[in-house]
């Protein structure tokens, strides 16, 4: 068999992170973040989409365009596990893999046709950065797809670093109304590198066309500035 297999990317997510930091650790975790799927010239074909809008859910398949790196590592380094103990890397979704495939379930929130993207698809609870490239796309199915006496291995439990968040009223009035709740929630998730626990250090975010800067201490979250990245 030949060891190369060739894929194509038929289209991009666009989403409010610039840059991968502050991107939830797994699709759903932040339901209300919302992405448009902009589909390459090629693949802008409403046929391809037929009956699409009868499902609730999808699958995306789309490459960790930002990890791509020679050779692998048979064991990761979880941020679950505090970023200390190593398993092995077919037993994580880390991004370093043999190859560079992420794997996100979605909901589909509609069907839209925009005058210069074509038929694009309006997707929410997507764990991926602005212009991650889409491979495939594929309905969820709850039959098949749902299993709800699976076992979570290491990972059970989930995320146990939830935050309280204190956001100023007169920082929060700097971002867009319609991102207030989904911005919320990620930082709740808290957005640091596992690794990191220092109160004193400031971090910045950029989110859609702001950036935040947050300190964390304890279990709280305070945003100490908004800056509008169109003007600032």
């Amino acid at each position: 068999m030949a060891e190369i297999i060739e894929t194509k990317i038929i289209g991009r997510i666009h989403t409010d992170f610039p840059t991968k930091f502050g991107i939830p650790r797994q699709s759903g975790v932040v339901k209300e973040l919302k992405g448009r799927i902009v589909f390459e010239p090629e693949y802008r074909n409403e046929d391809a989409l037929r009956g699409i809008e009868g499902f609730s859910h999808l699958w995306l398949i789309w490459q960790f365009s930002e990890n791509i790196r020679e050779g692998w590592s048979p064991t990761v380094r979880p941020p679950i596990l505090g970023g200390n103990t190593r398993v092995g890397v077919f037993a994580t979704r880390s991004p370093f893999r043999p190859n560079p495939i992420g794997l996100s379930s979605v909901k589909l929130e509609g069907v839209e046709v925009d005058p210069h993207d074509g038929t694009v698809l309006v997707v929410s609870g997507a764990d991926l950065m602005d212009g991650t490239p889409i491979l495939d796309i594929k309905p969820y199915i709850p039959y098949a797809d749902s299993h709800p006496e699976a076992t979570e291995g290491f990972r059970s439990g989930g995320w146990n670093r939830m935050l309280e968040v204190d956001f100023p009223p007169e920082l929060l009035a700097k971002v867009p109304e319609k991102q207030h709740k989904s911005l919320i929630e990620v930082l709740a998730n808290d957005p640091r590198p596992s690794y990191h626990h220092d109160p004193d250090r400031v971090y910045g975010m950029p989110f859609g066309d702001v950036e935040v800067k947050f300190s964390v201490n304890e279990r709280e979250l305070k945003v100490v500035a908004v800056y509008d990245l169109r003007n600032d």
